[in-house]
């Protein structure tokens, strides 16, 4: 039989001393942070450091850095105490107009920016003490189905670091709830009076240079693909991180490239754009937000999932 854990020795506060002063790498910040005197935050991590066999942090002349031990530690931690705060949230009641809550939301910036500035000015006028956190999700690798390379988040959404994620995810396992939205369809941008945008074949699209967006440097993307499976091909002149990188690229040169119709739309005129379809066919890319069932019993972030979804809803009306 299993010997039994002692619980009555762990202490949530600890936990949470430990998430600070792993952020912070500074034992004197993350008392000014906790408002704990430095003997109560060095008491603190003795009783860390005996609870969990090991040192945990060890001083440098700047401040500490964290033992192998605790970064192997720091996500299961963040997890507890993201739980417990949602446990915690969830017994209180939630009125938008009252609330002080932030909340995190994961999204790709060619989806952010859509929704933000909607989901802002809705903020301002429902719920003006709620503020956000928004994260710039990236693909976790090169090549692949698109769905695959978002799939990692689905770890960030559990450990609590996102609380709600815009992505390219579908096919969800059961802890998890989602709005799918819509096929993101792309088109091609340009400058207005690009010769392209008169005559926009696509042996015309070939001889084009291209602005190729790619978080990960890979210099090959979904056109490449469709591109290649006729044996055709493209130059792709620069490759840019992001999509809101791109928007003034191609707004101010003879570039070219192939961006989400929402977001060109949203910013035709103030980078001087127009666009025409894709010469050839890549499919759509579906779009979901994404949460944890924890929405159906936290009733703030279930008014957060609902206000994200409502919105791009309205801002997607793009063809399925």
């Amino acid at each position: 039989m299993l010997n039994e854990i002692d619980l009555s020795r762990a202490d949530l506060n600890l936990l949470k001393l430990f998430e600070v002063v792993l952020q912070e790498q500074h034992v004197a910040r993350a008392g000014d942070r906790l408002r704990l005197s430095p003997s109560a935050v060095s008491h603190g991590l003795r009783r860390l450091r005996k609870l969990l066999n090991d040192q945990l942090f060890v001083k440098t002349p700047k401040g500490v850095v964290p033992t192998s031990r605790a970064l192997e530690v720091a996500e299961p931690i963040a997890s507890i105490l993201a739980q417990v705060r949602r446990v915690v949230m969830a017994a209180e009641p939630f009125r938008p107009e009252n609330s002080n809550r932030c909340f995190t939301i994961g999204a790709a910036d060619g989806l952010s920016a859509v929704f933000l500035p909607p989901l802002l000015a809705r903020l301002r006028e429902a719920a003006p003490g709620v503020d956000l956190t928004l994260l710039q999700m990236l693909p976790y690798r090169r090549g692949g189905p698109i769905e695959r390379t978002w799939r990692p988040v689905l770890s960030e959404i559990d450990a609590g670091i996102i609380d709600i994620a815009v992505a390219p995810l579908g096919d969800l396992p059961p802890r998890f709830v989602s709005c799918p939205i819509v096929k993101e369809r792309f088109v091609v941008a340009m400058r207005k009076g690009h010769p392209f945008a008169e005559q926009p074949s696509l042996e015309r699209y070939c001889t084009m240079n291209h602005v190729l967006v790619s978080a990960t440097g890979d210099r090959k993307g979904l056109v490449d693909e469709a591109l290649g499976a006729r044996g055709l091909s493209r130059r792709v002149a620069l490759t840019v991180p992001s999509f809101m990188m791109a928007l003034p690229v191609v707004g101010g040169s003879d570039l070219i490239a192939a961006l989400p119709a929402g977001l060109v739309a949203q910013h035709r005129s103030r980078f001087g754009l127009v666009s025409v379809d894709l010469p050839i066919a890549t499919g759509h890319a579906p779009i979901s937000v994404v949460a944890q069932k924890a929405v159906t019993t936290d009733a703030g972030l279930a008014w957060a999932f609902e206000q994200v979804c409502d919105i791009m809803r309205s801002q997607y009306r793009g063809p399925e």
